[in-house]
C-alpha cells in the first residue's frame, strides 16, 4: 500500500474512536440505566414470587380434592367391604405378616393372612443341594388352608381372605391366630401348639360366640386343603413313584390314590386322616373325630416345574358354633421314617391307633413282614452302634446270606445232583426218541426216584429266598436313614450315583450312568458265569443260556435310576453268592456224590415207592394210554 491509503485508514480509525468517546453515557446516564434494570429485575421477581403463591395455591386445592375424594373413595370402600363380609368386616383388611414357633424339630410360619401355617421346616433335614437351609415341606403360595364359613345373613365366607391377630401368650411353643368380628364377643380361634421335641403338632379352631355371626343351623364347616409337592431329592423318577395322597378309613382300612396319573377320589365313609406323600416326608392332617363327604385329587406336575405333585382336598369337619366343642386336628409334619411314625400307637387300644408307619411302603404283605420283623431292626440295631452307613449294609449283607446260606447250598446241591446224573440223562434220551416223549419222561422220573433226586429240589430253596431279595428291594429306596449318606464316590446312597451325565435322556439308560450298578452289572456277568459252569445245561437250550446272560444287562437299564444303596447291597450280596458258590464247588466232590446216589439207588430199589410217586406213576400210565388210543383213531380215520 501506498502513503495515502494508510493515512485514510489512520483517518478512518480516528473517526471511529473519537464517535465513541463522543456517545459514551455520563454517569448520570449509566445511574438511570441501571436504575430501570433494577426496577425490571424486581417486577420480574415479583412475577415470580407471584406465580409460586398461585402455584402453591392450585396444589394446596388440588391435594383437598384429592383428600376429599380419598375420603369419599374410603367411605365408598368400607362401605363395600361391610356389604361383603357384614361382622367380618374389621378382619377383611389388614397387613401381610408372619409368625414363628418352633421346637427341637419343627419351625412353623402362621401368617396373619388366612390364619394358616404359610411354611413348614424340618431343622434336622435339608433339601437336596442345599447345606444350609432347613428343608422346607412347602412355603408361601405352595399351600393354602382355609374353612368356609356362612354367616347369618347368608354370605358365604373362607378364611383364606382374612386375616387373623396373634394373641399374646407365655408359651412359645404355642400360638393364637384369632380372626375378629364387629361384635367383641364373637371370635374364632386358631390355637397351634407344638411339643417339646415332637413332629406332630396339635392344632384346634376354637369358636367363641360365634352364633351371633354365623347361620345357627351350622353343625360343620367345609375345609379346603391345598399343597404344591415342591422336588427334594435328585432323583425326580422315585419321588414321583413314592409321592402320593395316601388316607386311612376309620376303622383302619388305607386307600391311596395313583401315584403315575393324574386322580379324583370322592368318599363318602369318614376319614381319620390324609397323608400328602413324597419319597420321603409327609404332610399329614389326622381328625380328633373324622372327615366326611371329602373329595380328593392328585396331580402330576411338569418335569421342569421344580414340584412333583399338586394335590387337593375338599371335605368337611365337625363344628360347634356355640364354642361347647372345639375341633380338633394333629398336623405330621415330618419324615416317613418307620420307627417314629409306628411309635405314635404305642399304648393305644386298636381301634385309636393311626397306622401311619403305613406311609412307609415295605412291599407286599410277606415282603413287608420280613422288613417290619427282620430287616429294619437289624438295620437299626447296626446303626445304633455308630458305625458308617457302608459297613452297615456290608454287615446286613453278611447277615441275610447266612441266614439263607442253608437254602442256597441245597439248591447248589440239588443242581449238582443234576449235573452228575448228566450221562444217565443223555443215555435215556438216546434210547427213546423224541416219539416216545411219555416213555423218556417216565424212565427218566424213575431215575430220579431212584437216586433220591427232586427236579424241585433245587427250586425250592430259591423261592425261600426270593421275599428277602423282594424286601431289600423295597427297603433301600425307601430308607430315610440313606438320604444324604455319602459312601466312597457316592454323595447320597437314597438316589443314583452318577459318575456320567450328558443333560438328555437317552431311550431305556436315562441322562447318566451310575457307577455302583456297573459295578453289579459286571458282577452278575461273573455270578451268571459260575452259575451256568456249575450247572448241567440241556445244549439244545442254547437260547436258554444267553437269556441267563442277557438277564445282568436288563437289571442294568432297570437299577440305572435306583437308589445307590440298593445297587451296593446286590454288589455285595452277588460277590458273597459267588464266593459261596466257589467253596461248594471245593466242598462237594462229583464222584462221591455219584456213589451217594447210586447208594440210594440201590436202597430205593427195594423199598416201596410213595404215594407221590405211585400216583406220579399212574398219571403217567393214564397219559400213555390215552396218547395211545388217539394215535390208533387218528390211524383210523386216516
Amino acid at each position: 500500500m501506498d502513503k495515502n491509503t494508510w493515512i485514510g485508514f489512520l483517518i478512518i480509525a480516528a473517526i471511529i474512536v473519537g464517535f465513541s468517546f463522543l456517545q459514551r453515557p455520563s454517569k448520570e446516564q449509566l445511574a438511570e440505566r441501571q436504575r430501570q434494570y433494577d426496577s425490571i429485575a424486581l417486577v420480574r421477581q415479583a412475577e415470580h414470587e407471584a406465580q409460586l403463591i398461585a402455584d402453591q395455591l392450585a396444589a394446596a386445592e388440588a391435594a383437598h380434592e384429592d383428600s376429599l375424594r380419598q375420603v369419599a373413595q374410603a367411605d365408598i370402600l368400607q362401605q363395600q367391604i361391610q356389604a361383603a363380609y357384614g361382622n367380618f368386616a374389621p378382619a377383611a383388611q389388614g397387613e401381610e405378616e408372619t409368625f414363628v414357633i418352633e421346637n427341637s424339630k419343627v419351625r412353623l410360619h402362621i401368617a396373619r393372612h388366612g390364619g394358616r401355617i404359610e411354611q413348614a421346616e424340618l431343622l434336622e433335614y435339608k433339601a437336596y443341594g442345599d447345606s444350609v437351609n432347613p428343608l422346607s415341606l412347602f412355603r408361601g403360595n405352595e399351600s393354602d388352608f382355609s374353612l368356609t364359613l356362612v354367616t347369618a345373613n347368608n354370605r358365604v365366607l373362607a378364611t383364606r381372605n382374612l386375616y387373623f391377630e396373634p394373641v399374646a401368650s407365655d408359651n412359645p411353643l404355642s400360638l393364637t391366630m384369632r380372626l375378629k368380628t364387629d361384635i367383641e364377643s364373637a371370635y374364632l380361634d386358631f390355637v397351634y401348639t407344638l411339643p417339646k421335641d415332637d413332629y406332630m403338632i396339635d392344632f384346634s379352631i376354637r369358636p367363641h360366640g360365634m352364633q351371633q355371626v354365623l347361620a345357627q343351623n351350622i353343625n360343620s364347616v367345609e375345609l379346603l386343603w391345598y399343597q404344591l409337592i415342591p422336588q427334594q431329592e435328585r432323583g425326580r423318577k422315585f419321588e414321583e413313584r413314592y409321592a402320593r395322597i395316601q388316607y386311612m378309613l376309620v376303622g383302619g382300612d388305607m386307600e391311596t390314590l395313583s401315584e403315575q396319573k393324574a386322580d379324583t377320589q370322592r368318599e363318602n365313609a369318614r376319614i381319620r386322616w390324609i397323608g400328602y406323600k413324597d419319597q420321603f416326608f409327609s404332610t399329614v392332617m389326622i381328625a380328633d373325630e373324622a372327615f366326611t363327604s371329602s373329595e380328593l385329587e392328585s396331580q402330576p406336575q411338569g418335569t421342569y416345574s421344580g414340584y412333583i405333585k399338586e394335590y387337593r382336598t375338599k371335605t368337611s369337619v365337625a363344628f360347634d358354633i356355640t364354642g361347647q366343642k372345639t375341633t380338633d386336628f394333629r398336623f405330621y409334619f415330618g419324615p416317613n421314617h418307620y420307627n417314629t411314625l409306628k411309635a405314635y400307637d404305642d399304648g393305644l387300644d386298636k381301634e385309636q391307633r393311626l397306622h401311619l408307619k403305613e406311609l412307609v411302603p415295605l412291599g407286599w404283605k410277606i415282603v413287608a413282614w420280613i422288613n417290619k420283623i427282620l430287616t429294619i431292626p437289624m438295620f437299626d440295631l447296626f446303626m445304633s452302634w455308630g458305625m458308617h452307613i457302608g459297613l452297615v449294609i456290608l454287615l446286613m449283607t453278611l447277615v441275610i446270606k447266612l441266614i439263607i446260606l442253608p437254602f442256597v447250598f441245597a439248591s447248589y446241591k440239588s443242581s449238582a445232583k443234576m449235573r452228575v446224573l448228566r450221562p444217565q440223562i443223555e443215555a435215556i434220551n438216546a434210547q427213546y426218541p423224541p416219539e416216545k416223549m411219555q416213555e423218556r419222561q417216565q424212565a427218566t422220573m424213575a431215575l430220579y426216584s431212584r437216586a433220591g433226586v427232586s427236579p424241585m429240589s433245587g427250586c425250592l430253596p430259591m423261592l425261600f429266598q426270593m421275599p428277602i431279595l423282594i424286601a431289600m428291594f423295597w427297603f433301600f429306596p425307601t430308607a430315610i436313614e440313606l438320604r444324604g449318606k455319602s459312601f466312597l464316590w457316592a454323595d447320597d446312597l437314597s438316589t443314583y450315583d452318577a459318575i456320567l451325565s450328558w443333560g438328555y435322556n437317552l431311550p431305556l439308560i436315562g441322562d447318566h450312568l451310575s457307577l455302583f450298578c456297573v459295578l453289579m452289572t459286571v458282577t452278575n456277568f461273573i455270578y451268571t458265569f459260575v452259575t451256568m459252569q456249575s450247572q448241567a445245561t440241556d445244549p439244545n437250550m442254547k437260547f436258554m443260556k444267553w437269556m441267563m446272560y442277557l438277564m445282568p444287562l436288563m437289571f442294568f437299564f432297570i437299577f440305572n435310576d435306583y437308589a445307590a444303596g440298593l445297587s451296593y447291597y446286590y454288589l455285595l450280596s452277588l460277590g458273597f453268592t459267588i464266593l459261596q458258590t466257589m467253596i461248594f464247588r471245593w466242598a462237594i466232590d462229583d464222584q462221591k456224590l455219584l456213589a451217594e446216589m447210586e447208594a440210594n439207588s440201590k436202597k430205593n430199589a427195594t423199598k416201596k415207592k410213595s404215594g407221590f410217586m405211585q400216583r406220579l406213576e399212574a398219571m403217567q400210565r393214564e397219559q400213555q394210554r390215552l396218547a395211545r388210543e388217539q394215535a390208533k383213531a387218528q390211524q383210523r380215520r386216516h
